[in-house]
């Protein structure tokens, strides 16, 4: 062991000791004048201590923490508390309204840029737009101008200092109000949306500078910017999932996973005291059952749960009754079924968190966001294919499942619920609040990509298609 004390430090309290020594065995000074040479020798090793203390500050040796007090240190690797990441920097494009909010109201023929102050509320009779707009919320989430340093995200106004560039155009509301039927006329508006979009972004320097790999754009909807979309596959792209789209345009490393927007309400106040036995029905699913691709599973578990009487599986239609029928029916279930739908994921698994019902998902290639900070299994239960059609399996599993685990998973409910909320002004971890944090985790990942295109004289090996 490497002494931390220096040589002349030693000799001075060899020679203490050495001396104390020599007196008190071989001198002739009598017995009352020990205690004087002792305590003589006492200060002046208790001086020598405080020189050594001194030194190794000075040198950075020594943890008297860590000694004294070795309750009190941080683990291994913990940040400090007081440690803050500052908010990730955005630069929002500057569009028409008739890209973003001229949608909302077209009888409208304001054409001012939209503030804060005359930022308009969400439709209230919407429908099914409301699932689909992530869209609406993000780019709230950068006209607010209120709180501090919490944000994940601050709008910049000099592009220059933007870490990330937001594209305001509600791409899913566009299919959704002008091509929803996908047929024409009503197509082709959507479709030169798009077009002018395209040819905004190509006039930008910021976008030409690294082929818009740091470029966010929501697209939750499975067919919005379906005519170009090939043309956005570089940018980070806010998805619900990747059920209808190649790898090489949009997948898990580049893009973001978002959640529906639940259209039930909140269960703000789920305060029971006995949660589980309030809760009569066993599994409950409301929805429409024909759906295509894998969403054909519907139809096989109707056969599969028919004759339960703790089981509720009815086909239905959104309308503003049902919604409030569903709302209920999640409420008083222990369990909410997902299947998968026309894609992987759907709207009723975030209003069954926010039912505080717990989900049981039914959908092999089912992405969910934030999973890098949220454990579904906490609060969720899966089952494959395979095993959600084996007659009777998922049932008895069900019936068999633990109260108090039950009642555990309920609790972590309504503790993450808060991460699923869309809300206008946003608040801290909220769900546009996570999404804004989970574009910071992209953009490592976008400059390796922009160093790595730098300096290729060759088709990148890993584009290409085995």
């Amino acid at each position: 062991m490497v002494s931390i004390i220096p040589p002349w430090l030693l000799n001075k309290i060899n020679g203490i000791v050495r001396t104390a020594k020599h007196r008190d065995g071989h001198s002739s000074i009598s017995t009352t004048r020990s205690p004087r040479m002792y305590g003589k020798a006492a200060i002046a090793l208790v001086f020598v201590v405080l020189l050594v203390i001194s030194y190794s500050f000075l040198i950075g040796t020594v943890d008297l923490r860590s000694y004294f007090f070795p309750l009190l240190q941080s683990p291994a690797g913990a940040p400090p508390l007081c440690a803050t990441n500052p908010p990730l920097r955005v630069y929002m494009y500057d569009l028409p309204r008739r890209f973003n909010v001229g949608m909302l109201d077209r009888r409208s023929s304001d054409q001012t840029p939209v503030t804060s102050r005359t930022w308009p509320p969400w439709p209230k009779n919407s429908g099914l737009k409301r699932q689909h707009s992530v869209e609406y919320w993000m780019m709230g989430s950068l006209l607010y101008e209120g709180g501090g340093e919490e944000r994940e995200v601050v709008r910049v106004l000099d592009p220059e200092m933007a870490d990330a560039f937001f594209v305001p155009f509600f791409s899913s509301l566009s299919f959704n109000t002008h091509g929803h039927n996908m047929t024409d006329p009503k197509t082709r508006i959507d479709r030169q949306l798009q077009i002018g979009l395209l040819e905004y972004l190509r006039e930008s320097k910021y976008w030409k500078r690294h082929g818009g790999r740091d470029h966010v754009i929501p697209m939750t909807h499975p067919n919005a910017f379906r005519f170009l979309r090939a043309a956005l596959n570089a940018s980070i792209q806010v998805v619900v999932d990747f059920g209808r789209y190649p790898r090489i345009m949009s997948n898990l490393s580049k893009d973001v996973v978002a959640p529906y927007v639940h259209v039930v309400d909140s269960f703000t106040d789920d305060y029971l005291s006995d949660p589980f036995e309030s809760r009569t029905m066993l599994l409950f699913f409301r929805g429409r059952t024909f759906r295509k691709d894998e969403g054909i599973v519907r139809v096989k578990l109707a056969k599969i749960l028919a004759g339960y009487d703790d089981v509720h599986y009815e086909r239905s239609i959104a309308t503003v009754g049902n919604i409030k029928a569903s709302s209920l029916g999640m409420r008083s279930s222990k369990f909410c079924l997902h299947p998968a739908g026309d894609t992987p994921s759907s709207c009723r698994l975030f209003d069954a968190i926010v039912s505080h019902c717990v989900p049981v998902i039914v959908s092999d290639q089912i992405e969910l966001p934030f999973e890098d900070e949220i454990d579904y299994s906490q609060f969720s239960l899966f089952f494959s294919f395979k095993e959600a059609l084996e007659p009777g399996f998922m049932v008895d599993q069900l019936r068999k499942f633990p109260k108090e685990k039950w009642v555990e998973m309920w609790r972590q409910l309504k503790n993450i619920s808060r991460h699923f909320e869309f809300q206008y002004p946003p608040k801290k971890e909220d769900a546009v609040d996570m999404l804004w944090r989970q574009v910071k985790h992209k953009l490592p990942g976008v400059k390796l990509a922009v160093h790595r295109s730098q300096r290729l004289k060759v088709p990148d090996w890993w584009r290409r298609r085995r």
